[in-house]
Parts: structure tokens; sequence; C-alpha cells
């Protein structure tokens, strides 16, 4: 274990963490709010204990292994969310410091899920660093970081590998850094394209930003009580659209900018994720008709608790937790699936489903013809076993810390469906549940004991599992 590189890059984080604090600091200077000198006390302890790290531990072997590439994931994870809640910690807007790091592993790990009941009173500074940390965990802090900074060894494919989700990451060009400048300038791109359509939508701007870095993200910060009720039908529309866009595979766009069409338009995984969200639209519309005046508006409806829910994005048009049940269902389902790998979305993964089905379909070919070969095959390519094998194992894991989580929930007072969809919702970096839990509500209501769990469930299920397992695991701290 490469501890030194470990802390260097642990201390680099949360430097770059202080330069980011520095946009809400200008956005709270606009609007002369109290709060710029809670953000620059923050940002002088990520500076302190930022340099403090990086001279220090200072490495004279910079080269990155997979042990190192996912310990540094899980511990700078940690640390960004230690010291992204200090704003709020101090200003006293968010009084409990664990209900701020609550809030801060929330919009780290673009889940959504608020502690807050007022949200409308709070300044918009804050506002703006909520919804900015769901734009920087959505692509990855430390994929941002090995953009910008030069120092890092080439082999930082590990961190990749540990940050990004998915079963399946590699480069889109030869050099890693090459791959994650080319990621990170067509999650910008994107990013103001949605933020001009919301202008032209006559969205204030200081709404438009949030609402574009939240969507971006797949967060799902609101800054309305009602999230985004109160908008026009063309808003919701707009950010319907952009949260599917953005639960697509940026493998994908890579691919259309130069040209190679063919690839793209043969996509196993975007066109099952694109067909689930039609199925599960049109089941859902013809369930809430009765509830709403024309089929236009149940449409958009539940186009977009669809697409909030697949992609993980977490906001609302409405209360769909009085919807009936057979929608609920749908929803409850789509939190499990989540968008595509590669994507900012969260969830099990859309690839992971795809897999699971085809070696399903192999296995059973297999019992009724036992001597037959086949092989899987995912976008266009032969899996081998142990990718299949990998993808198996994952879905063990999964489902027992989902149980896990359901169980130490299980000591709250609240009914069963809040406590499950809570889980679901937080371990697959959703935001709003069911129950007590639900879109109009908030998670305030839980003990500090079940924060902490759920806020340790959005880290494991942003991360993949492994980074912290491993991390937590003393034999991968040994010396070889």
């Amino acid at each position: 274990m490469n501890r030194r590189m470990v802390l260097y890059t642990v201390g680099t984080v949360i430097k770059i963490e202080a330069l980011l604090m520095l946009l809400p600091t200008i956005c709270a200077l606009i609007y002369k709010e109290a709060c710029v000198k809670d953000f620059l006390i923050s940002i002088a302890a990520c500076l302190i204990c930022g340099f403090a790290l990086t001279i220090i531990s200072r490495p004279g072997n910079k080269v990155i292994y997979a042990r190192e590439g996912f310990v540094i994931v899980a511990i700078s994870w940690l640390a960004l969310s230690a010291f992204g809640a200090l704003p709020f910690f101090i200003s006293g807007e968010i009084p409990s410091y664990i209900d701020a790091f609550f809030e801060t592993v929330s919009g780290f790990t673009t889940t959504g899920a608020s502690i807050l009941t007022d949200v409308e009173s709070m300044s918009k500074g804050l506002l703006f660093w909520r919804s900015f940390t769901h734009w920087v965990g959505g692509m990855g802090v430390l994929v941002f970081m090995m953009a910008i900074v030069p120092s890092l060894s080439d082999r930082t494919i590990h961190i990749l590998r540990a940050e990004v989700p998915g079963p399946i990451v590699g480069k889109i060009v030869p050099r890693m850094k090459q791959t994650t400048r080319i990621l990170y300038v067509i999650y910008m791109a994107l990013t103001v394209l949605m933020f001009l359509f919301l202008l032209v939508g006559d969205m204030p701007l200081f709404d438009a930003l949030v609402h574009a870095l939240g969507t971006a993200g797949t967060g799902g910060f609101g800054i309305k009580a009602d999230s985004m009720a109160s908008y026009s039908p063309y808003l919701q529309w707009v950010v319907t659209i952009f949260m599917l866009l953005f639960g697509i595979n940026f493998n994908l766009y890579y691919l259309l900018l130069i040209k190679k069409f063919k690839p793209v338009f043969k996509s196993g995984e975007m066109w099952f994720y694109l067909g689930i969200v039609a199925l599960s639209t049109a089941g859902i519309t013809m369930n809430i008709m009765p509830i709403y005046e024309s089929f236009g508006t149940s449409l958009r409806h539940a186009a977009f608790q669809v697409s909030t829910i697949i992609t993980t994005t977490g906001f609302a048009t409405d209360d769909f937790n009085q919807w009936p049940g057979f929608s609920k269902t749908i929803l409850l389902l789509l939190m499990f699936i989540g968008g595509c790998a590669g994507s900012t979305a969260g969830g099990f993964k859309v690839s992971r489903v795809v897999i699971l089905l085809k070696n399903i379909k192999r296995e059973l070919k297999k019992m009724l013809h036992p001597r037959s070969v086949d092989v899987v095959r995912f976008e266009g390519k032969r899996l081998d076993e142990a990718t299949i094998s990998s993808v198996n194992s994952y879905l063990a894991i999964y489902a027992l810390f989902f149980c896990a989580i359901v169980l130490l929930l299980g000591l709250e007072p609240f009914d069963f469906e809040t406590n499950i969809s809570a889980a679901a919702s937080c371990f697959n970096n959703i935001g709003p549940a069911f129950g007590a839990a639900g879109p109009a509500s908030s998670y305030a209501m839980y003990s500090p004991f079940s924060k902490f769990v759920l806020s340790l469930a959005m880290l494991f299920g942003r991360l993949e599992i492994y980074p912290l397992i491993l991390t937590l695991s003393p034999s991968t701290w040994v010396k070889k």
C-alpha cells in the first residue's frame, strides 16, 4: 500500500474542495449574505488540512495500483463530505453537524435526500453550494482532479474504475487524462445547454443555474418546497428530457462527436433503458389519468417521475405518494434499476440488469441443451466469465447491504413502507421515498443514528460498495 500517495491525493482533493467553495462564496457576496464569512472559514479549514497532508506525505513513488485507487476514492469522498458540511454547520442554518453531514453526503452522492423542512428560507449561497455539490459529485471530483492536476500518475484508470459507476469502465482515448477531459467537456456542454433552455422558458437566472447543476449531476436538490411543481409545463419537460440525457452513458456522446453513429444506435443498454422509460411512462399515465384533468397532464407527470426515479435525480412535479399502488410499485422497481453505466445516474445500473437477463437466458438454454456452447454478448462484445461472475457477485453483496440498511432502519418507529423505500432511495441515490419520507416531506424525522446509517448508505451506493469495504479491510493496508 502506497500510503503516502493515498494521503497526498486526499490532501489534493481537500484543497480542490476549497477552490470549489469559492463559487458559492461569490454567490453569497453577490446577494450580500452573512454566510460569506462561513464559507471563508470553511475554505481556510480545507486549505490548512489539505496543505498539511500534501506537505507531510509528499510521495517519492506516485504509482497508483488498484487498492490505492479504491482507498483514495473512499477516503476522499468521506473527507469531501466532512469538510463540505462545514458551511451549513458554521452558518447555523443547519445547527446539527450530523444533519449537515447528511445533507452534504446527499449532495456529493447526487442523492437529493434532505433534512430541511423549510428550504426556501436558506441563503442563496448555501442553496448554490447544495446544488453545486451535485454537479461536482455527478461525474466525480477525482475525475475532475485527474483532468486538471498534472502531477498525478497516468495509471489513474484505477481511480476512474473505483469512482465512475457501472460494471464496465475503460478509456475512450489512449491517455487517461485525455479521457477525463473529454468526459468533463461533454458534461459541461450539456449543463450549459440545459441552462440556456431553462432561461428560454423564463426561469429566473439563479433558479436556472441551480436546477441545471442539480439535473446534470442527477441529484435533485430543489430550492422550492414543492420542488418543480410550481414551474411551467415547458420547464418540467426540459428537466425531464435532460434527466434522461444525463442518465445515458457519456461514452455514447463522445462517439456521436467523432461521428461513429453505428455503435451508438446499436447500443443495447441505451435502448433497454429507453424502453423501460417508455413502458413505465405508459403504464403510469394510464393508471393516474383519473387523478388529472387531461391525458397531457397525466403524461407529463408520469414521464417526469419515471425519468427522475430511473435516473436517480429526485425532483418532483407532484406528490407521487398519493398515486395508486400500481404506479408506486413501478416507481419503487425503477429505484433499483437506475441509469446506464458511465452516466451520472445511480442505482444498480441498466447494464447489469441486461447482463443478468442474458445470463439467465443462457442458463435456461443450458438446461434444455446441456451440451450447447453459448456466450453472453454485451454491446457487441463477448463477455468473459469473470465479468459475468462479478455482476452476479455485486448483485449478492448489493442485496445483503440493502437488507442490512432496512434492518437498521427498523429500529425507527415508522411503517415498513417508509423504511424500506427510504433505504432503497438513499442506497440507490434517488432522494424522495414513500410514506413519511415522501416528496412532500423530508428525512428530518429520523434519529441521528439513522441519519448516519443513511449517509453511509448513500456513500456505499454512489461508490458501489467495494471502495469502502476494501478501505475498512485490514488486509488492504498490509505492506507487500
